[in-house]
């Protein structure tokens, strides 16, 4: 028990991304800033350092190219061709900034992204082992909870939390701080927003309607990462949008929802109605994907009509067994008149992102070009997204059987970017053709 008598001083970290390729598709750290938040309302005093915000080139939406440094391939993929990065603000930056925090933290709490992330992670718990001695790291996060006795063997943190939720955190921290915290009573947390306001500069926020997914993506972790499916009040949403358009003179909002658009008349439209209403102006972006079933012709003209800008479909797939077999969230024809009433509304083909699965366990190329060519079909513009194998999902078990790689024990052969599931129907030169034909149009 670390005793800490009058409010806590807590650093929280978004470490590095270290990674072959990585961009900045509105990536912000939004369970550490949720947690931030109710912290601040407690009494503790917050210092906030986020590894990635630092940036080569942004565009106009805020999305762009983050900084990269080049840095030697951990041994495991010593042998991948393809330089390796430590993306985010230079090291030196970091050391500074810590260097000037006003006091030693009573606790430091580190988060992880992607499992395969987990350098920069080790390197962030290094280097504030080394400064601040006989302070307790926290490490939570994605890969803390998927990869969890490897991060309790490896990463050096005090505690690896692997719990759902921000109010198990802070269940924790006031063990370990032994200061009595008020917490909500629901995980949606409807009053209090996510800690912003830490950033010297804002560019755009993010902002999540919903936590966990009513589906069970054989790919996909969002059911082990949140344990159900629950939605804010819309007119609330409205009233946070509102709060940082108004407050913070945000121009673009990114939704980090799995589930976006499910039973669109209860949850979506009333929002966008009530945003249309307001005469609220902003740039909405969807970089989670939406989900195809929903969109009718009202809900394609109210996405237009309030400013969605960035759309991206969930479609993985045009092969009818595959998408049974990952879950059966859309279908062919779903996907046609959804794509057909986005461009009655008002979007060109361009507009209009559509995800497409390359590279799952015993996937043949074929597959992926007949997906390539259905999207292109119906005037869409196609995005291809290598599959990363992703522990304790379904479809990881066949993963692991299919991959000449060690997937259990090695998180960074999870790396989508070495395509881990390749084989003698689809190799990595077959993938990079295919990268270079949708290049050329």
């Amino acid at each position: 028990m670390f005793h800490v008598k009058h409010s806590p001083y807590i650093l929280l970290i978004n470490p590095w991304i270290t990674d072959f390729a990585a961009y900045n598709f509105w990536i912000r750290p939004l369970g550490l800033l949720f947690i931030a938040s109710l912290l601040r309302a407690n009494g503790f005093r917050v210092t906030l350092i986020d590894c990635l915000d630092f940036y080569s080139k942004t565009k106009k939406y805020g999305d762009g190219k983050f900084f990269k440094t080049k840095i030697q391939k951990p041994p495991p993929i010593k042998s991948i061709p393809k330089n390796y990065s430590q993306y985010g603000i230079p090291e030196e930056i970091l050391l500074k900034r810590l260097s000037f925090l006003e006091e030693k933290p009573d606790l430091i709490g580190i988060t992880s992204g992607m499992t395969y992330w987990y350098p920069g992670v080790f390197k962030v718990i290094g280097i504030t082992k080394n400064l601040f001695q006989g302070v307790p790291i926290i490490l939570g996060g994605i890969y803390a909870t998927l990869c969890y006795e490897h991060a309790k063997r490896y990463s050096g943190a005090d505690i690896v939390f692997n719990g759902r939720g921000e109010l198990e955190v802070l269940k924790l921290i006031e063990e370990l701080t032994e200061f009595k915290l008020q917490t909500p009573n629901s995980e949606l947390r409807t009053n209090i927003y996510p800690a912003f306001d830490l950033y010297p500069q804002l560019d755009y926020v993010c902002i999540a309607t919903s936590r966990g997914c009513p589906f069970h993506c054989t790919y996909c972790a969002s059911h082990l990462l949140t344990k159900d499916f629950i939605r804010r009040d819309p007119f609330k949403i409205v009233e946070e949008i509102g709060y940082w358009i108004n407050g913070y003179h945000i121009n673009n909002i990114a939704f980090y929802d799995d589930a976006l658009l499910m039973e669109p008349s209860k949850h979506i439209v009333p929002i966008l109605k009530e945003v249309i209403k307001r005469g609220i102006r902003c740039s909405f972006h969807t970089p989670n994907a939406l989900h195809i079933r929903e969109i009718d012709e009202e809900v394609a003209q109210l996405l237009f009509q309030s400013g969605f800008k960035t759309i991206r479909l969930g479609f993985e797939t045009s092969n009818e067994t595959a998408q049974i077999e990952t879950g059966g969230k859309v279908d062919n024809r779903e996907f046609r008149r959804a794509v057909k009433n986005l461009k009655k509304v008002g979007y060109s083909g361009e507009d209009i992102g559509v995800y497409i699965m390359a590279g799952l366990p015993g996937q043949r190329i074929g597959e992926v070009e007949e997906g390539i060519a259905f999207v292109r079909e119906t005037g869409a513009k196609p995005i291809l997204v290598e599959y990363s194998p992703i522990p304790h999902t379904p479809l990881f078990k066949k993963a692991k059987q299919m991959s000449s790689y060690d997937l259990e024990k090695e998180p960074l052969f999870h790396n989508n970017s070495i395509l881990p599931c390749q084989w003698e129907e689809f190799t990595i030169e077959d993938f990079r053709r295919l990268k270079q034909d949708l290049r050329r149009g």
